[in-house]
């Protein structure tokens, strides 16, 4: 639910001519309750600049899978380091069945190279 919601938001900034960044995120989902300190320990938290443009979460999920851990670490009181990835990573998958899935590159899993040999 959260990363459709996370997409939702994306295409109502961009209809708005709004920057897609932490701030105007945290700023449509909590309103008034999304003041400069919880903004601060979200880009703290998941090591971004609130004003920094995010990618498509299609494209790039693993700044916003961050971005997500940090958003509910924040407002539910919940350790940062005990979200369980491996839901969010599950959730992708759900919210973006054509994608690539998020733990392509994890250590121990075979990746294709698509690199062609010169003669």
């Amino acid at each position: 639910m959260l990363w459709r919601k996370l997409e939702r938001t994306r295409r109502l900034l961009g209809g708005q001519y709004k920057r897609f960044c932490i701030r105007n995120v945290m700023k449509a989902w909590f309103g008034y309750e999304a003041n400069d300190d919880c903004i601060w320990r979200v880009c703290h938290l998941s090591e971004q600049e609130g004003w920094n443009e995010l990618p498509l979460p299609s494209l790039n999920p693993r700044k916003h899978r961050e971005l997500l851990r940090a958003i509910v670490a924040v407002e539910t009181g919940i350790s940062y380091w005990r979200i369980n990835l491996k839901a969010l990573d599950a959730a992708y998958s759900i919210a973006f069945p054509n994608s690539t899935p998020i733990d392509v590159n994890k250590k121990g899993k075979r990746v294709k190279s698509y690199v062609t040999k010169r003669n």
